[in-house]
């Protein structure tokens, strides 16, 4: 069971860096996902890059790792509201240019199975 809740922490942690790998490669299409009342939106998705980036590291060293699937699961819960507005308004994926409306709903469904991953494996 411990290796099994390793590769799943190192598999989160991994998905979490790529993720935010893409902050940078797709920022426009992040900063479709914020609405318009909020300012400095790109300066905004290279933040929640970098943040991610940070988490991802800090969940794999032990000393670091319950503290940052805390940070972790509280971050996956501010960035629900922008995957809400992403399905209300229809915004496409960040890389895509048509919009699935069943996967813009599913993405904030599966947020709290994330945060009970990261929660789970951090212990």
């Amino acid at each position: 069971m411990i290796i099994f809740k390793t590769m799943s922490l190192y598999i989160f942690a991994i998905g979490l860096f790529l993720a935010g790998v893409t902050h940078f490669v797709y920022d426009e299409g992040f900063a479709v996902m914020i609405p318009d009342f909020v300012p400095y939106k790109l300066e905004l998705v290279y933040v929640t890059g970098i943040m991610e980036w940070m988490l991802s590291l800090f969940l794999i060293f032990p000393q670091t790792r319950r503290a940052a699937g805390i940070a972790t699961a509280v971050f996956l819960v501010a960035v629900l509201p922008a995957n809400i507005y992403a399905a209300i308004i229809g915004a496409p994926a960040p890389w895509a240019e048509d919009t699935n409306l069943i996967m813009l709903w599913l993405r904030p469904l599966f947020q709290p199975l994330l945060i009970w991953w990261v929660l789970a494996a951090s212990k």
